[in-house]
């Protein structure tokens, strides 16, 4: 079982690395149809190793000034409240409920990163009076209450929503949006162990552990490879994946 969990966290850690975030839509299907965890379980687990690895790939891209502290600090202090309001529904919501809003968001996200993309828009930033501060202000509320609350509630580190959220609505470059979104994820990672902290005790912490070790060490050589690819490759990339992801995660419950 924690040689497939290596397994698992060796992909998770490269999408995580490579495109700062994503990798909780598939560590939580990882976790419920590969190792056979509950879903409440697997979105507890997903938080604890989408935290750390992103954590890790923030490390990693200091140096980059890939990273925007402001915006992403502001997202995150907002999204503090509505994640505890996340995890709260997620308790009440029945697991089919859950795992199919999961995979419904994953596919609006991917519809507008693959839409945005094909006008070669993506990562352009928007001019210095494109929208005002009040407006500019509203969106980055906007924006991390919904990646809050998600990330609560779905068990994912908010990423695979950050990212599109701050290409499209922030008109960030995707380099930046990538860095960022990390320090997001991790900022709501924290909010969401604080009110999940009595489930930490019953998770399997080998398989945990084992996943989120090799997930932190593959992010490390993935966001080297990253740096050297045009952001439109790696919007379409990752748009692909959650499409991938939130298919198979919605036809397997559709079918159950």
């Amino acid at each position: 079982m924690s040689l497939v969990a290596v397994a698992l966290g060796l992909v998770v850690g490269v999408v995580i690395g490579g495109l700062g975030g994503g990798g909780g839509v598939l560590t939580v299907p990882a976790l419920v149809m590969v190792l056979g965890q509950s879903a409440q379980d697997a979105t507890t687990g997903s938080v604890v190793i989408v935290g750390i690895t992103s954590v890790v790939g923030v490390l990693v891209r200091l140096r980059s000034g890939c990273v925007r502290w402001r915006t992403g600090l502001a997202l995150g202090a907002v999204g503090i409240p509505a994640t505890m309001l996340g995890t709260v529904l997620n308790r009440s919501v029945a697991e089919p409920v859950l795992l199919l809003a999961f995979a419904g968001l994953t596919l609006l996200a991917a519809a507008a990163l693959l839409l945005d993309s094909r006008g070669d828009r993506t990562g352009l930033p928007l001019p210095p009076r494109a929208f005002g501060t009040a407006a500019a202000a509203a969106r980055i509320v906007g924006c991390g209450a919904a990646v809050g609350f998600l990330t609560g509630f779905l068990g994912v580190g908010g990423g695979f929503l950050a990212v599109p959220a701050l290409v499209l609505v922030l008109r960030m470059p995707l380099p930046q949006a990538t860095g960022t979104s990390l320090l997001v994820i991790v900022l709501n990672s924290l909010s969401a162990l604080a009110s999940r902290s009595g489930a930490l005790p019953h998770l399997d912490w080998p398989v945990v552990g084992a996943f989120t070790l090799a997930a932190a060490v593959s992010a490390v050589l993935a966001t080297r490879v990253a740096h050297r690819l045009e952001g439109t490759v790696l919007t379409r990339a990752f748009a692909v994946m959650l499409l991938a992801v939130g298919l198979s995660v919605g036809a397997a419950n559709l079918l159950a």
